[in-house]
């Protein structure tokens, strides 16, 4: 056992999101501002870096879309905070998107009760991620994007590898140069940020850049699939009174119409944004907005300019 954490320690400290940092080991007598103002300039590091692996991002991105459109998944994969966040982006996206719940998911070590609790050694085991995987019958149009800090957590590296091997998209998000994540899956993205404010506490600075990440893969695939018009979210589901003013609302800055038409185009298409928008711009009845979108895999674009056949 000492052997066994001997070489995890050892393999820890060549981390660069776990260096301790000599310059802040007295940040606990300094005044609570100057904590604040030193963590805030810490994190306006993060986006450089999300920057420098643009490239990779808009690669993983363009495959993802291109999968998704053939009706794959998108499956996060993680431990931890970086499990949490997979959870998080995925449970966003039925309400922003109008996505179906089985579309976009997240699978953290440990199952649901991980979201709140730690779940001991559950990060450890890459056969928990390759089952967990095999209980979504994986198929080679899904993605899987394993997120780990460290690039070193068993369960993202085991989904990714599990993943792989069945045909799967794979891209690993790390926050480590020459991580094993990264050198597993077909994409790899190392946002380097950097030793933390506490040393090793990667829900800072590492887990802020996964989630400006998480939020370009989830937010650019779904831009790519059609589920905008321009930057509206004419997929948005209105499951509450905010959302169906945000509803009407986008309807008005798209089209322009008078909030009579607006409420008509609505009621006539069961409240879908999408096609309320094309029933007005279009000035089409609700069944040829629904036709018309059908044809075009519900670019409402694309829509906008195909020909009314009969």
């Amino acid at each position: 056992m000492t052997s066994t954490y001997g070489e995890l320690r050892a393999q820890l400290a060549t981390l660069t999101t776990e260096a301790f940092r000599p310059e802040l080991a007295d940040i606990d007598r300094l005044p609570t501002l100057e904590i604040a103002r030193t963590m805030n300039a810490e994190d306006e590091t993060v986006p450089a870096a999300v920057a420098a692996q643009l490239p990779a991002i808009a690669a993983a991105i363009d495959g993802t879309a291109e999968r998704m459109s053939r009706g794959g998944r998108l499956i996060y994969a993680g431990a931890g905070t970086a499990g949490r966040l997979g959870v998080l982006d995925a449970s966003e996206c039925p309400p922003t998107f109008n996505t179906d719940p089985s579309e976009v998911l997240g699978l953290i070590a440990g199952g649901p009760t991980a979201m709140v609790k730690a779940v001991e050694g559950a990060e450890d085991s890459k056969e928990l991620a390759a089952a967990d995987l095999d209980g979504l019958q994986l198929t080679a149009d899904d993605t899987v994007v394993g997120i780990s800090a460290s690039g070193r957590t068993p369960y993202a590296i085991g989904a990714v590898e599990h993943a792989r091997s069945l045909g799967a998209l794979t891209i690993g998000l790390s926050c480590n140069a020459d991580s094993a994540l990264a050198a597993a899956a077909e994409h790899g993205i190392e946002v380097v940020t950097g030793p933390e404010l506490l040393t090793g506490s990667t829900r800072l600075k590492a887990g802020t850049a996964q989630k400006l990440v998480l939020n370009m893969i989830s937010t650019i695939t779904m831009i790519r699939l059609g589920k905008t018009y321009g930057n509206l979210m004419v997929d948005v589901r209105a499951s509450n009174d905010k959302l169906r003013a945000r509803s009407r609302r986008i309807v008005a800055l798209a089209t322009g119409a008078s909030d009579e038409e607006i409420e008509s185009a609505l009621e006539a298409t069961d409240g879908e944004v999408k096609n309320a928008i094309l029933v007005i711009l279009g000035d089409v009845d609700a069944a040829t907005a629904a036709t018309l979108l059908s044809r075009t895999s519900g670019h409402l674009r694309a829509a906008l300019t195909t020909p009314r056949k009969p």
